[in-house]
């Protein structure tokens, strides 16, 4: 079984309005064991509706569109669908009755094109919007299903989950439910983990496996079908600790958790305090500890001095060691995160130190950037790394490195 989200609205596409419609049906679509196979936004014209609705035809078994059914002329969904289904339009009475008191509620006169809103297809199956105007319909057509649903969020909502659901479950006994997992590691790159898992990757059936690239970390999506949900989401664990078995030394967490968060529930769990000495990063890697609930129990604040001067009042970086290794360096990387500790009182602490370009800088080229990492009594550990992008994106990649270095060093201590 096949299905798909088309929206229709020009708003869309022009970026005013963005599509959670889709998202939200997907995930409703998944957990009644139904997959979504193609997503579509069209403007607001009806050839080019028309051509959208025709290749969906012909190759899904479910169509569910949203928007497109209001009162103005360019509300066009029941238009195009009318040159696939060949059927007549008409009033549907109850739809009808209520935008009318509608009109006579608040006062207002109704003109006639807001009995556009009112049209349905002959034999359709008709939704009542408890919330709207315009009613969502069903209508079956050459063993196609075609769900039509109003644009507003909170309206088709209100359909898919009093109608449009119970009538899928009805028509298809739909007992199959999909179930996903978002398995995430840091420290280890994508070819490098695809490597590791070659041979599961290679024979996956169900659950599937999903390999996702980001920002300085790797997903790994496992996707499993079951007749319960219970049994999917075994069929997901499984599979998770014999992948945990291999690379479980990068695996920080699962779906929506943050390396951040796993960073300061952590430091929790040891009761250990956390600081920063920031150059380069300007006090970004702070910020993303302290935009988290619970932060203030963890993180004690940060230093942020962006020139040799500053480096020497506010984090105490020797003179000699600017003028012998310069600012960009592993031995001043080494003595901020070394005083960070120190001067903010913490047991754990960071540092950066780099270019983020677009110019080179004391003889080192842009992406190059010293992170320093201190714990305890320990000799403070610095790494150096050469990133890429913008100043923005290397000034992200670098944070992202700071919180894999602590993570990776705190869950051994």
């Amino acid at each position: 079984m096949k299905s798909e989200i088309i929206a229709v609205g020009t708003e869309l596409l022009l970026g005013q309005i963005t599509n959670t419609n889709a998202q939200w049906i997907s995930k409703r679509l998944a957990t009644l064991g139904v997959p979504t196979f193609h997503q579509t936004v069209v403007g607001d014209n009806l050839d080019r509706v028309y051509e959208t609705f025709r290749m969906a035809h012909e190759r899904s078994d479910i169509i569910i569109v949203t928007g497109g059914l209001g009162p103005t002329e360019d509300d066009l969904t029941l238009a195009g669908a009318a040159k696939i289904f060949q059927r007549d339009l008409h009033e549907d009475p109850v739809s009808m009755e209520k935008i009318k008191k509608w009109y006579e509620k608040n006062n207002r006169t109704m003109t006639d094109n807001n009995r556009k809103q009112a049209l349905v297809f002959e034999e359709a199956k008709v939704l009542h919007n408890q919330i709207g105007m315009a009613p969502g319909q069903i209508v079956e057509k050459d063993d196609r299903v075609w769900i039509f649903l109003p644009g507003v969020p909170s309206e088709m909502k209100s359909l898919v989950e009093e109608g449009a659901e119970p009538y899928l479950k009805e028509k298809f006994q739909l007992k199959s439910e999909i179930v996903s997992e978002m398995l995430r590691f840091i420290g280890i790159g994508e070819s490098t983990l695809e490597t590791e898992l070659h041979d599961l990757i290679e024979q996956q059936s169900n659950p599937t496996v999903a390999p996702l690239a980001g920002e300085g970390e790797v997903g790994l999506r496992l996707t499993a079908t079951g007749e319960t949900t219970e049994e999917a989401y075994q069929k997901i664990e499984a599979l998770k600790q014999t992948i945990l078995g291999r690379v479980g030394s990068y695996y920080y967490g699962s779906d929506d958790v943050t390396i951040e968060e796993t960073v300061r529930d952590l430091l929790k769990k040891k009761s250990w305090t956390l600081g920063s000495a920031e150059s380069l990063t300007g006090g970004l890697f702070v910020e993303r500890m302290i935009s988290l609930p619970g932060a203030s129990e963890v993180c004690a604040g940060g230093l942020v001095a962006y020139t040799p001067v500053t480096k020497q009042l506010v984090m105490e970086v020797p003179s000699f060691i600017i003028k012998e290794y310069g600012t960009i360096s592993e031995e001043c990387a080494e003595v901020m995160a070394l005083n960070a500790q120190n001067l903010l009182h913490v047991d754990v602490s960071v540092s950066f130190t780099g270019v983020a370009g677009p110019d080179p800088s004391e003889g080192q080229e842009p992406g190059t950037v010293f992170v320093g990492v201190q714990i305890g009594e320990r000799k403070p550990y610095v790494e150096k790394v050469h990133l890429f992008g913008d100043r923005n994106e290397i000034r992200r990649r670098a944070v992202k490195k700071g919180y894999e270095l602590l993570y990776h060093f705190m869950k051994n201590a």
